[in-house]
């Protein structure tokens, strides 16, 4: 009896996001409506990246889609690692994307991530200002280096932080090794990209070159209400009340 009680248990965790997903049984999740569907044949969610049952509108087969790419049909994305060419490539082709399926409809763009790369992330943000479409940018975590000037390039207005969600910025960092005058060429242009970043952060945030150059000397932390006072965001989401 007890394995029979826990059979039935599983059996309905799995048949659970199938139901809140609009499918009208789990025959018709599989592609079979009207069909019995036997438990043996009820296909798990996978482990992994976290998915969820979704199926097309005008389809009678439905899948497990991961999460990620459910949340794109509602025009929100995910920057939760460092930022790399592969990563800001993926994220540009699908704003492109979005803007050509739905031009000037808003992009949300959530924020947790290490920083990385320079070029890469300035490529994000001059794709973010080339689409028509909005794109506010939301803080969920930390967002330092470059994630910290991707979320201040966002939409006015629209650059969000969690309450408890954290900023850091500082000057960008390099390392080569060569011939004299290859390192003399490599400093060249990391000290113009630094100009670059400072001129841009003075314009996102309205603070002085000055005061930039001076808060980008070393690692600066930021709180959220501290990062709203810099200018580098424009609002903190309100949690719900009595949590």
């Amino acid at each position: 009896p007890e394995k029979g009680k826990m059979a039935t248990f599983v059996a309905a965790l799995a048949l659970a996001p199938l139901l809140s997903a609009g499918f009208s049984s789990p025959a018709a999740a599989l592609g079979r409506p009207g069909r019995p569907c036997p438990a043996a044949s009820v296909r798990m969610m996978p482990i992994g990246v976290p998915k969820v049952a979704y199926k097309i509108p005008g389809s009678t087969v439905g899948n497990w889609i991961d999460i990620y790419n459910r949340l794109y049909r509602e025009r929100i994305i995910f920057l939760g690692q460092e930022v790399d060419d592969e990563i800001a490539n993926q994220i540009i082709a699908v704003m492109l994307f979005m803007e050509s399926e739905e031009a000037g409809r808003p992009i949300s763009l959530y924020v947790n991530s290490p920083g990385g790369s320079v070029i890469a992330g300035l490529a994000l943000c001059d794709t973010m200002g080339h689409i028509s479409s909005e794109v506010a940018t939301i803080n969920v975590g930390m967002a330092a280096s470059m994630a910290s000037f991707i979320l201040g390039a966002g939409e006015r207005g629209k650059r969000l932080a969690l309450p408890h969600s954290r900023v850091m910025i500082h000057q960008p960092m390099g390392g080569t090794q060569g011939q004299a005058e290859d390192i003399k060429m490599e400093a060249k242009q990391i000290l113009k990209i630094k100009e670059t970043l400072v001129t841009m952060y003075a314009q996102m945030t309205g603070q002085t070159r000055e005061r930039i150059i001076k808060d980008l000397s070393r690692d600066n932390y930021m709180s959220a209400q501290q990062a709203l006072e810099y200018g580098l965001i424009d609002k903190i989401v309100a949690l719900q009340p009595d949590r």
